[in-house]
């Protein structure tokens, strides 16, 4: 979160990718002006698991300091649920820590037919 790059928002994200293995990920939003490039800490964490090549995840945590309860985004969701599966979504809050199903936050993902 502190590499985080938010010059258009100031909302500053960070992530960590936990393997099956423990092995973890970090990742941070990075924005852009050109808003469709902008990249979630997210995505970020499985882009840089993936392209070591990584696979069988186990949970992801997300943070930020300008938001106590901090969720993945729709797109977010979609590229965990067809990379990772349906991981544990750890999301940290002031005073405890709150375990997701990624599958409790997007019932029905998209999948090709």
């Amino acid at each position: 979160m502190e590499r985080a790059y938010a010059p258009y928002s100031g909302y500053h994200v960070g992530a960590a990718l936990k393997t099956r293995d423990g092995k973890i990920y970090s990742g941070c939003n990075i924005e852009n002006s050109s808003f469709g490039a902008t990249v979630c800490a997210e995505r970020v964490a499985v882009f840089k698991a993936v392209s070591e090549g990584e696979g069988g995840f186990a949970a992801i945590a997300v943070v930020s300091r300008d938001d106590p309860r901090v969720l993945p985004c729709g797109i977010c969701r979609q590229v965990l649920w067809e990379l990772a599966g349906d991981v544990d979504v750890v999301v940290g809050r002031a005073s405890s820590v709150e375990v997701l199903k990624l599958s409790s936050l997007y019932p029905d993902p998209f999948k090709k037919s």
